[in-house]
């Protein structure tokens, strides 16, 4: 076995002596236990999920859908992005979600704003989908659907091959749809990017990097 176990561990002893995991020597991918957990994934805001090492191209089209739960204002949720122009971002900036796309001849918008100031920020689960069909896109949050013209109708491909960051994104990497450098701090599950009649369920246990972010389970309540 070369892999951690996705578990809470408590009362350890060695040799009948009691260990203390309150102060440890040294600590990697290590968070509390939760009283009550729910599935999903915890952010804590420091960090984010990488996924897909070799790339994932964008083009013409994407659906993206996913659940997030969050008491901050600001985050990061996802971003792909070319080392040109090319690039998509979903986040959240002052209480608002924000889809952006670029095909390459300028950036475009989809903005939802909840009538109430931070009711999209109030520690409950919500339903995002954000969805790329050529030179169109759309958001839809709770049920609520928003679309915005695109001047630039002929520029219908998002030609990205990099990796999908989630939850934030290092310091180091270029990322062209996305304003804000917030890494996200709340819970997401359910992330799936379907491209025509394919849907891929991403598992966060599976990126191959993570930082901050703890894969098996969410704290019941915000703590």
């Amino acid at each position: 076995v070369t892999h951690s176990v996705p578990a809470c561990i408590g009362s350890m002893t060695i040799n009948s002596k009691q260990l203390d995991n309150e102060s440890p020597v040294s600590v990697f991918a290590v968070n509390k236990c939760y009283v009550t957990v729910q599935d999903g994934t915890f952010f804590d805001g420091s960090g984010f999920a990488a996924l897909v090492r070799e790339g994932y191209k964008v083009r013409s089209d994407v659906n993206i859908t996913l659940e997030f739960r969050t008491t901050a204002v600001h985050g990061v949720l996802l971003g792909v992005s070319s080392a040109k122009v090319d690039a998509i971002g979903l986040e959240i900036v002052n209480g608002k979600v924000l889809f952006h796309v670029n095909n390459g001849a300028g950036r475009i918008t989809a903005a939802y704003e909840p009538r109430g100031a931070n009711s999209l920020c109030d520690g409950k689960w919500h339903k995002l989908q954000a969805n790329k069909s050529k030179h169109c896109i759309s958001l839809i949050i709770d049920g609520n659907l928003v679309q915005t013209d695109n001047p630039y109708i002929q520029s219908t491909s998002a030609d990205t091959n990099n990796p999908i960051y989630v939850g934030g994104y290092p310091a180091d990497v270029k990322q062209n749809c996305l304003m804000s450098k917030s890494s996200f701090h709340g819970c997401l599950r359910n992330l799936v990017l379907t491209k025509g009649q394919q849907a891929e369920l991403f598992d966060f246990s599976r990126a191959f990097d993570l930082r901050g972010v703890f894969p098996h389970s969410c704290p019941g309540a915000e703590h």
